[in-house]
């Protein structure tokens, strides 16, 4: 038998083993890497742990606001009264600390959410992918974003919703310019849990879904409380932001709808004044509204006890208006007779499908929309929806899947598995078969910044229903 010495420790080894151990130095160097960078990742971790619980900021239930001087000098001068003892009073005693100073604080205070950043982008990973499927299929995309995984030791089996808000933010912070100037005080970067916590609270003191916050008791800094889209909404909404809620479920529990759906964990009735009458604010709720296209002269369909008074819809260029893209007909109020779940899958295909899609004549394999991603609401869990895929078989039927992204997936998982071409089917991909919740709720942001009046009216979280 023939020996070697290994070219990197000396050690004599029989020939055939060379090439076997000497790759096996590379891969415990590789091991050695990953160790040294996890570590490095949980130090990190844990001094931005101990930065968030510092004194400066409230712990769980203490309701304290806490601000350095220095936070306000850029503001108020340096001739202003507001100090540390300023912010040191309660939350919600107004007549110490105004709304304008707790912003204030909070501008100087929040921190910045750690995240795992995707080489090249998690959505241009994900085209490559779906452009390189061998299927007869039509793709549309949300153009950006940013995954924000639940972490074990911070917010795994409560923190999906801030995790979903995180990503929508992603999106509006790296899309739209208007967003970037108004979100979380023009700071420019997706703040951590702690920050939107604050910003909520704020937003309820503004007014913003004064029912919610009742129902949560005004309070969510620094607890385990789940959120859903009514708290997405209301949070987006107080930056001016046109935030608008689809429900989705069978007819018996459109009053639930009606009354809000109170978070992911469960749904209750609340006032039936929680959600009124839905305003026609831009093209996407001229689709919504589709079904009342014919208001004035039929019966309206009822959706809760002020959709009598509900505006009809104004003109739109957009395509929305002809309400859904299916094969089954339509009825007298535009809107298709779709059975069942295929109700919020078709939906979800008209809202992607913008202006940009229909003037290319579905020819593109991927499209990319200009629309945001879709906060995506059912009980016990939340996720984003980042496009829609639609399959057209030799029989001729459409089949459509939901491209989503998970919270409780993790992103290095999510890169591989997209990098290799292989698995990401199964973390990405849900198809109608899959729906199987009784209700489901939708959340996404509208185009263009809202004027002081419109501002004023969305404080009242509003939605529309679909029957599924």
């Amino acid at each position: 038998m023939a020996f070697a010495a290994c070219p990197i420790c000396d050690v004599i080894v029989p020939s055939t083993e060379l090439e076997r151990h000497a790759n096996n130095h590379f891969e415990e160097e590789e091991l050695a890497k990953d160790m040294k960078l996890s570590q490095q990742i949980a130090r990190d971790m844990e001094l931005a742990q101990q930065i968030a619980l510092r004194p400066t900021s409230p712990r769980k239930n203490t309701g304290n606001w806490i601000c350095s001087t220095s936070s306000f000098q850029s503001d108020f001068g340096d001739n202003s009264e507001p100090s540390t003892s300023r912010c040191n009073s309660k939350m919600n005693d107004d007549a110490e600390v105004s709304i304008p100073e707790k912003i204030s604080c909070l501008v100087n205070l929040q921190l910045r959410s750690f995240y795992y950043k995707v080489e090249r982008s998690l959505m241009a990973l994900l085209r490559r992918c779906l452009e390189l499927e061998r299927e007869n299929s039509t793709c549309i995309l949300s153009s950006y974003i940013d995954h924000f995984q639940s972490v074990e030791s911070e917010d795994r089996g409560w923190g999906c919703g801030w995790r979903n808000i995180q990503m929508l933010s992603s999106h509006l912070l790296m899309q739209s310019q208007e967003a970037k100037e108004v979100l979380f005080g023009g700071s420019g970067f997706v703040p951590d849990i702690a920050s939107l916590q604050r910003w909520l609270e704020i937003a309820w003191q503004r007014g913003f879904d004064i029912d919610g916050s009742n129902s949560l008791k005004n309070e969510v800094y620094g607890t385990n409380k789940w959120i859903g889209t009514t708290e997405c909404a209301a949070l987006f909404r107080s930056f001016r932001l046109r935030a608008r809620i689809v429900d989705f479920g069978s007819k018996e529990l459109e009053s639930l709808y009606c009354g809000g759906n109170r978070g992911a964990e469960h749904v209750e009735m609340n006032s039936e004044a929680k959600r009124k009458v839905e305003q026609v604010y831009g093209p996407m709720d001229n689709f919504l509204q589709g079904r009342n296209l014919r208001r004035q002269q039929q019966q309206p369909i009822t959706t809760g006890p002020d959709s009598q008074t509900r505006d009809s819809p104004s003109t739109s260029t957009s395509g929305y208006s002809n309400g859904f893209n299916g094969s089954a007909k339509s009825n007298k109020y535009g809107v298709k007779n779709i059975k069942g779940h295929d109700v919020l899958v078709d939906w979800v295909w008209n809202y992607f499908a913008d202006e940009g899609f229909s003037r290319l004549g579905n020819h593109q394999r991927v499209t990319i929309s200009k629309k945001t991603p879709l906060y995506f609401q059912h009980q016990g869990h939340s996720r984003t929806i980042v496009g829609i895929q639609r399959k057209q078989p030799q029989d001729g039927s459409k089949q459509c899947t939901l491209l989503i992204l998970d919270p409780g997936h993790k992103t290095k998982a999510l890169e591989w598995s997209l990098k290799q071409n292989f698995g990401w089917q199964k973390l990405i991909k849900r198809g109608v078969h899959t729906l199987k919740k009784p209700q489901y709720q939708l959340c996404y942001i509208d185009q263009w910044i809202a004027n002081e009046k419109e501002t004023e009216q969305m404080k009242t979280i509003d939605s529309i229903f679909f029957e599924a």
